[in-house]
């Protein structure tokens, strides 16, 4: 049977089917050498629905060659006291653990949480700069920077990606501030908005230019509530607005998280998880136009997991990626498997 999960309701995170997830077709391991860094998945304990480290390695070592992975922040395992900007200090503590825990080496080669990626309220301004301070201690030397989600959208079946969220917050005077404090210490902002939004991103760019911007979820594509039925047009518009923003030489991408809020196949309502094939058709139309205006230097892939592990599993994912990078050169799929990420987060 289909997923438990309220059929149509995209945007919406739910606990994956490990019974249905069963029943996708076994595939072999496509390009299995090709070394891969995981630049975007979680780790939490969610009224326990647990993505911690057991978890998340039994997802890597489904057969790719994953040799990092980069932790994105996701409120998880705040601190409960303290002043409330410093209460995201502790998922960083949280990730340094599991991090030290991984570099023993009792948990095999790969490097997990080599890069933790967590959050600050850089709407704080120039008063952001003890919370990256305490960040930086907390990562134990592998703190690389700020996830700071503004998605807005004024339907409200789209789902903002914070309570707060409001229209327009990278271009007020105190995030840039903020991220010009980010900046200073060579840390990166990971960015995170819907594609109409992209305007605003393009602006920061280009007001702080030395601030080094990766956009996540390749520019956060829409395709359910008020886009619902327009995929042409929101395509064409998307893809203008990525096109610019390539032109601002220091905004990277990343490839991947598009199974959710982009809704391109209501994996929902399937009696089984849709093959690499299938995954590789929905989302080429948006990941190749990415490598053709930042190229293979500036893209990096993704999993979202747990997220898109709603949809499909682990080695299904990477060999949907695989298929839509076939084409490309043995240089640039080492960029966009693993160069681009030792580069932007400055991994060894």
């Amino acid at each position: 049977m289909a997923q438990s999960i309220q059929p149509g309701r995209f945007g919406q995170i739910g606990r994956p089917d490990d019974a249905w997830l069963a029943k996708q077709e076994n595939e072999l391991i496509l390009e299995p050498e090709l070394p891969i860094i995981d630049t975007h998945h979680h780790l939490w304990d969610r009224n326990g629905w647990t993505y911690l480290l057991p978890e998340l390695l039994a997802d890597l070592n489904s057969g790719h060659n994953i040799v990092g992975t980069v932790f994105e922040e996701c409120r998880s395992m705040y601190r409960a006291h303290g002043p409330v900007e410093m209460r995201p200090v502790g998922e960083v503590e949280f990730v340094a653990g599991i991090a030290a825990m991984s570099a023993s080496g009792g948990y095999g080669p790969t490097k997990v949480a080599q890069a933790i990626v967590g959050y600050a309220d850089l709407a704080l301004g120039d008063r952001v700069e003890p919370v990256l301070e305490a960040l930086i201690r907390a990562g134990g030397g592998r703190f690389s920077g700020v996830r700071y989600s503004v998605g807005y959208d004024a339907d409200p079946t789209i789902g903002n990606s914070r309570p707060d969220s409001a229209p327009h917050m990278y271009l007020r005077p105190e995030v840039r501030a903020g991220v010009a404090r980010l900046a200073a210490h060579g840390l990166v902002l990971d960015a995170w908005c819907y594609h109409p939004q992209l305007t605003d991103v393009i602006a920061l760019a280009r007001a702080v230019p030395q601030a080094t911007i990766v956009m996540c979820h390749v520019g956060g594509v829409l395709g359910y509530g008020a886009y619902a039925g327009k995929k042409d047009e929101i395509h064409a518009e998307w893809r203008a607005s990525m096109a610019a923003l390539a032109t601002c030489p220091n905004v990277s991408v990343k490839l991947g998280g598009m199974l959710n809020r982009g809704a391109a196949l209501n994996f929902r309502e399937l009696p089984a998880p849709p093959n690499s094939a299938a995954w590789a058709a929905v989302w080429r139309p948006y990941v190749e136009p990415c490598i053709e205006s930042f190229g293979a230097e500036r893209c990096t892939f993704e999993s979202n997991f747990p997220v898109d592990k709603m949809g499909t599993g682990y080695a299904t994912l990477w060999n949907a990626f695989k298929r839509i990078t076939a084409g490309c050169s043995s240089a640039e799929k080492l960029a966009l498997y693993s160069g681009t990420a030792k580069r932007l987060y400055r991994l060894d």
